[in-house]
């Protein structure tokens, strides 16, 4: 084989192990973070300054709250509730978080 050749099929190699590393980076990546939830939840509420008004009935909240209970540990649950109200910047939060408990079925205890 020529120089050039093996050259070649080294940037090949090299340019196949890159590519396999990024997709296993970006693969590993798809974990949804607590921050993720934070920030779909805050996007999905209907508030004013008093209150969130879709904690109770709404279908979009009730599937981030499933999605949530499967990728984050049980001591996080709360704590992302707690923040996703607090970011929309509503003067009840504690309804907020009562009624997001209730209908996600997360027990009181781990508040």
């Amino acid at each position: 084989m020529k120089r050039t050749d093996i050259e070649r099929k080294e940037r090949e190699l090299r340019r196949a192990e890159k590519k396999t590393m990024v997709l296993s980076r970006k693969t590993a990546r798809e974990a949804r973070t607590a921050g993720d939830y934070i920030n779909d939840l805050s996007a999905i509420f209907l508030y004013d300054e008093l209150e969130v008004f879709n904690t109770k009935e709404d279908v979009r909240v009730l599937e981030v709250l499933e999605n949530m209970k499967e990728d984050l540990p049980a001591k996080q649950w709360v704590t992302v509730l707690k923040k996703a109200v607090k970011k929309t910047g509503v003067r009840e939060r504690d309804r907020a978080v009562t009624e997001l408990m209730d209908l996600g079925g997360i027990p009181p205890e781990s508040a």
